[in-house]
This record gives structure tokens, sequence and C-alpha cells, in this order.
């Protein structure tokens, strides 16, 4: 890597790396994979603190060696992150009045950014991050995206890192409430994370032999699950397991929205689904029926070993394209390689389950039931 980079890293002397949006396993990955070799050839890196407030309010430190040694392992970041903050759009909150007043501050990033002498930027996030990133393309900066979300959501990537490490928690937690579901005899109703994407139930469900998956993408008959509940009952299998994306709905039903933050680029905030099914099967079927919502236990952690590679794949494919100066682009993964994708074409978009998914032919073979 050091051999490749030297021939073109004459020109490149000091860049800037950020961590923005939810944190989730192997944020650390992709800072230690920039910085490592980035130092080797005489780079100077400087890491910006809690996402795009570092860049706004001048909050940054110069990463060294000793600073990325040994955070491979790590779950979070060790550079902060924030996923209220955007420089086009930040909340102000008015010390008098409490009142929150939005403000344009990608001038004071711009700011940042020159007089750090910046020869270009990473940023590490999801789909908001990337939109960002984007308009500050336009601003003459040069950027260069990593993807991340533990959802999986991201246009442009086969997968995300993070994604693999969510869906390793949620199985787990599938496999620990089986024993208990077949303990007590009761229907287990687990809710997990994905915002408008059903990939983490899908998976972890498949995975941990979810006997009822309901995802986003395809919309649920209460009916139907709970026949599907009573029909294993009658069979003699006195429990069931239902895994349930945090987006799901119900036919010609709304999301659960937990809460509303309004100072928040995403304001909504999903959650609660699981206790409105576990409440609806309770009261149709007479089953005794518990509920588990795994919430940001999801995000923490140790990294799984496929997310630990791949990130660190992301960190040197965005080295590389810095020293390339291609920018604009974000590093992803498709059919097990690195390529990229204009950041203009990730922002704003959702890549939800498709129709065809294998994964969704396998759950309906084996007798998954989907809710429709």
């Amino acid at each position: 890597m050091a051999k490749r980079i030297t021939k073109r890293a004459r020109k490149i002397k000091r860049i800037g790396i950020l961590t923005a949006g939810g944190d989730c396993p192997g944020l650390n990955a992709v800072i230690r994979a920039v910085v490592k070799p980035a130092l080797e050839v005489g780079i100077e890196v400087i890491g910006f603190k809690d996402g795009y407030s570092g860049l706004m309010y001048n909050k940054w430190k110069r990463l060294d060696s000793h600073d990325v040694s040994g955070i491979l392992v790590e779950g979070g970041t060790i550079l902060g992150t924030s996923n209220k903050d955007n420089p086009f759009r930040q909340p102000i909150r008015d010390p008098k009045t409490g009142e929150v007043k939005y403000k344009d501050l990608s001038g004071d990033v711009v700011k940042t950014y020159k007089r750090l002498k910046l020869d270009a930027l990473i940023c590490i996030g999801g789909d908001g991050t990337q939109t960002v990133a984007s308009k500050l393309v336009k601003k003459g900066l040069n950027i260069v995206g990593v993807p991340k979300t533990i959802d999986n959501d991201l246009v442009g990537t086969d997968v995300t890192f993070g994604f693999d490490s969510a869906v390793s928690v949620a199985t787990e937690a599938v496999d620990r409430l089986h024993t208990t579901a077949q303990s007590h005899h009761r229907v287990m109703v687990l809710e997990v994370m994905g915002r408008y994407a059903g990939w983490i139930a899908l998976s972890a469900g498949l995975a941990g032999g979810g006997d009822i998956i309901l995802i986003p993408e395809i919309p649920y008959d209460i009916n139907v699950v709970c026949a599907k509940v009573k029909e294993r009952n009658r069979k003699g299998k006195r429990f069931s397991i239902v895994v349930v994306a945090e987006g799901a709905k119900p036919k010609g039903g709304d999301l659960v929205v937990r809460e509303v933050v309004k100072d928040s680029p995403d304001p909504l905030r999903l959650g609660g689904i699981g206790n409105k099914i576990g409440r609806d099967i309770e009261e149709k079927t007479g089953l005794e029926t518990r509920v588990t919502i795994l919430g940001h236990i999801q995000r923490g952690g140790t990294p799984t070993p496929f997310d630990r590679i791949l990130a660190t794949r992301f960190g040197i494919a965005a080295l590389e394209l810095v020293m390339k100066g291609q920018f604009g682009k974000m590093v992803c993964l498709r059919s097990g390689h690195m390529n990229t994708i204009e950041l203009s074409k990730v922002g704003g978009k959702v890549r939800t389950v498709p129709s065809d998914c294998e994964m969704i032919t396998a759950a309906r073979m084996i007798g998954t039931c989907l809710g429709d």
C-alpha cells in the first residue's frame, strides 16, 4: 500500500477525516486504515471531533500512530460523532428564549478546511453524512466518502460496515429468546433497528430461525401473523418467534413513531411497533406474548471480523482515491470488489430490500411467514 501511495503522494500533505451520523462498530477500523499508511508516506491527518461539528466549530486534533494503536477491535469512534449537526441547516438555540433557529454554517466549514490547508477530507457516514459531503463538494472541497450504517440502506454499495455486527447481535438475541419462549410456551416478539429498510430483521430472522419476519417492504396483515401463530400451536409448537423491523407497518396503516426530534436532519425516531404487534397477537390469539426491543445494543460493542476487514478495505480505498485526486466519490463494495460511486448519487435515497431478494425467497421456501 505504501509503495503504491508514495508515487502519488507528493501533492498531498494534509488530509482531514471525520465520523458523522449514528455510531457503529468498524468506524475506528476505517480511521486506523487511513492514518497508518498516510503517516508512513509523510501525510498529516487531522481528525475532526463530533462529525461536522468539528468542521463548523474548529474542533480537531492531529492523529498519530499512538492514536490509532489498538483501536481495530473497539466499537464506537475515537473522534466522536453527531447525528444532529448539518452545516447547511445547523440548529442554533437562543440562550435567552430557548427558541431554535437554523443557520447555514457551511461557510465556516470551508474556512476551517482552507485555514488548515487541507488537501482533502474523508467523510465516514451514512445517507445524511454523504448528502452533506456532496453539497460541500459543490463548494470546492475535495471529499471522499466512506459508507457506514448498521441499517445497510445506503445506495451504491452491496453492504456497509456495521451491518454484519448488528445482525450478529440481533441473531444472538433471537437465539436466546428461543429457549425462554420454548420453556414458557410464549410468543416472543423481537424489535430490531433498520429505519425504513428491513435488512437487519430479514437477515437476523433468517439466521436465527424466526417463525415470522416483518419488514417495511412488505406491509403485514395481523390476521395472517396470528394465523401462523395459531397454526404452530395446533401442530404442538407451543411457541413462536416474531422478528420485526422498527419500520414495519400494517397494510393500510402507518409507521409507529417513538418521538420527533425537531432539531435533527431525520426528525422521526421509529420504535414501538414491537409492542403494538405483541398486544395484537395476545388479544387475537389469547397466547401469552412478550416483547423485546433490542435498541442501541445493536450499535455497540466489538465489530465482527467481517466488519473489521471491510472497514479496513474501505479506509485504504478512500486514501487511494485521495492520492489519485478522484474526489466527489464514495468508495463502495460491489460483487466483492472495491468500487466507487458519485456522492451526488448516494444522498437522499434509501436502499430497501427488493421484492426479488433471494433471502425473501429463501424465507418463504422454509415456511417463514412474512405477514402477507
